[in-house]
């Protein structure tokens, strides 16, 4: 028999923070499977107190207190690297791959937490050169394991869809015509010449985009919204939380969903959990 797993995906913004404020809470109720988790920020003993009972692995950030990656499974992963690119690349707490056997079959997960950024200063180059490294990555992982799902924050606006106010943020790191050309060749037709954002021209590498095709084509759903005025309330939010699946993956989705509070003060994240279930093994 084929196995229903629930996945999330959740920058939990501090997990000490996010387990005192209601995350175990959501969690007791809402039966995930595996969870990848970003913006950590805690050693791994501090993870697993914050964690009790979850098969944990993580990779931190070299700065305390800052960035962190993480998956959290019901099951013991097989496999986990956290290696992205060449020497060099900052990708300390930002990348971590893990894979689990599920009836017979190998999944790979990713854990991305992709730079925030910050346009023409060097906050961008490093955006620059981990959007770089994962678009070298995303083609092996995928042949490698054809069952992949790579998910995180990844700090992109791909669309106008995307983003609430999207004009004003144009020119802003985070929806740069450069960045989402990137997305325009992960999510490509696999093989084909794809124009990006920018008017570049590159190769789609046939990744999925879990979120948007369940949705369609509507605003959001938003998976993120700033702490300042009242964007939560107003839903002035950006998506940039996401399942991006091989195809073969893609097509084993029965459902998607971004958890948003009920309301601004019942919040643990200023980020949404993005919830899908699989259809695995059997």
């Amino acid at each position: 028999m084929p196995h229903r797993v629930r996945i999330a995906s959740i920058n939990v913004n501090g997990i000490r923070a996010a387990t005192r404020k209601g995350m175990l809470e959501w969690l007791d109720a809402a039966d995930v499977d595996i969870m990848a988790l970003q913006e950590v920020r805690a050693t791994a003993d501090e993870l697993r107190l914050a964690l009790p009972g979850w098969e944990l692995v993580n990779d931190e950030a070299l700065a305390k207190g800052r960035a962190g990656v993480a998956i959290a499974s019901r099951i013991v992963p097989v496999e986990v690297r956290n290696v992205l690119g060449q020497e060099g690349l900052d990708s300390a707490g930002r990348w971590l791959e893990a894979d689990i056997e599920i009836g017979g079959e190998r999944l790979t997960v990713v854990s991305a937490y992709v730079h925030t950024g910050e346009a023409d200063t060097p906050r961008q180059d490093a955006k620059w050169a981990f959007l770089d490294a994962m678009e070298a990555r995303l083609p092996r992982l995928a042949a490698s394991s054809p069952l992949s799902l790579v998910m995180g924050d990844l700090n992109v606006g791909h669309r106008e869809l995307d983003i609430r106010n999207w004009k004003g943020n144009v020119k802003k790191a985070g929806f740069l015509p450069r960045e989402r050309a990137y997305f325009d060749r992960f999510l490509g037709a696999a093989g084909a010449e794809v124009t990006g954002a920018d008017g570049s021209t590159g190769t789609g590498l046939g990744w999925v985009d879990v979120g948007r095709t369940h949705a369609g084509d509507v605003d959001g759903p938003y998976t993120w919204w700033s702490m300042r005025g009242r964007a939560f309330d107003n839903d002035t939010g950006w998506r940039i939380d996401y399942h991006l699946a091989t195809a073969e993956l893609a097509a084993r989705v029965t459902d998607y969903r971004v958890v948003r509070a009920p309301s601004w003060g019942t919040r643990w994240s200023d980020h949404a959990p993005v919830v899908a279930d699989y259809r695995l093994g059997g």
